[in-house]
């Protein structure tokens, strides 16, 4: 059975701060195929102190002068941004989500009743954001960047008590028992999905790690999927055919604009052809079961062989292992049968290569 891969076009801070932008970027996650089109949510001054620097990978595409609360806070998208934004997605057919970085930012998008909401790697740890998204009931796609499988299982645990039927006091303790609790974990299945990623733009092949996607599915029993910061699109697709069941890319106008994101992120075209791609990998998957297929079983004759004679006999003439052999095609007795018939007579005249 061909699964479906939920397929997120990262707009992100491509927008440049831009209202024009984003808009744009929603027309062309759509062209492109995307299922879902997200971005960031945030207040700059809630999300960075004065103090906060800027990454590495930030420090080269923005300029060096402008400190972290500079860049974020032209990033920002307004509020009312964000209704605009839905109203095109919904015209264009594409979901759209987006990433709150503060308490106020998922208060307001809960507001707007999304169908999910992404929780980025950076807060993973930051256990007062999870647990009130998790009592508020969302559905979350958790990026797992820079943790460790204890770490992800912590943050699991937040999750698990906020969506469990307890009605206790949040705390670590709590959030442990929550863990083991099998109502509780029963509710976090319900909601949850991990992503897997590597907290670096753009991601070094060598630090992809996709072989983590199986540890976590084993180790938690959620849906895994991957977010791909690598240049390129080759390791979203090895990342499905390894079952990943979410892809979530960066997607940009312009990959040489100047921006933290613009660099790891795909064009329009190639992020259309991630996504052909992609489908194409879901439909080679198939079912598992191993059976000839309807576009195969005519070249069975062709590619096939059958037991013939190897030398001219006579008919009643023992055979002897050397008077037979198997060639093609594969109409007559199968070359299974070779034992079988050494020793028996030849039932007529036999010419070489006549079939038995």
């Amino acid at each position: 059975m061909t699964t479906h891969t939920l397929i997120i076009a990262e707009a992100g801070v491509n927008h440049d701060g831009s209202l024009d932008k984003a808009l744009a970027l929603v027309e062309a996650a759509a062209d492109a195929g995307a299922d879902i089109v997200k971005f960031q949510t945030f207040n700059a001054k809630a999300l960075a102190g004065n103090a906060a620097k800027k990454a590495d990978y930030q420090q080269r595409t923005t300029a060096a002068d402008e400190s972290q609360l500079a860049m974020l806070k032209r990033l920002e998208l307004p509020q009312a941004a964000h209704h605009t934004l839905i109203e095109r997605a919904r015209e264009r057919g594409i979901e759209f989500l987006s990433t709150p970085f503060d308490d106020a930012s998922l208060a307001f998008l809960l507001s707007l009743k999304l169908p999910r909401i992404k929780i980025g790697s950076g807060d993973l740890t930051n256990a007062p954001l999870l647990h009130a998204a998790a009592r508020a009931g969302a559905t979350l796609i958790l990026s797992t960047g820079m943790a460790t499988l204890g770490e992800i299982e912590e943050a699991l645990g937040v999750l698990a008590h906020g969506y469990g039927p307890s009605g206790g006091p949040p705390g670590i303790a709590a959030f442990r028992a929550a863990w083991r609790d099998p109502a509780a974990r029963t509710a976090l299945a319900q909601h949850v999905s991990l992503l897997h990623c590597t907290t670096e733009y753009p991601c070094p092949v060598g630090d992809v790690n996709l072989a983590a996607m199986a540890t976590m599915r084993s180790a938690f029993q959620l849906p895994v999927g991957y977010s791909d910061h690598t240049d390129g699109f080759e390791v979203s697709v090895a990342a499905v055919a390894l079952g990943a069941t979410i892809i979530e890319k960066h997607l940009t106008l312009d990959r040489k604009a100047q921006g933290p994101d613009h660099a790891a992120s795909l064009e329009p075209d190639n992020f259309k052809r991630m996504v052909v791609a992609i489908r194409n990998v879901e439909r080679a998957l198939g079912d598992g079961v191993k059976a000839p297929k309807d576009s195969e079983i005519r070249n069975v004759p062709v590619a096939r062989k059958s037991i013939v004679a190897a030398r001219a006999l006579e008919a009643g003439e023992t055979i002897g292992p050397a008077d037979i052999t198997a060639k093609r095609p594969g109409t007559g007795r199968p070359p299974i049968d070779y034992w079988s018939l050494v020793g028996t007579a030849a039932p007529r005249a036999l010419e070489p290569d006549d079939p038995l």
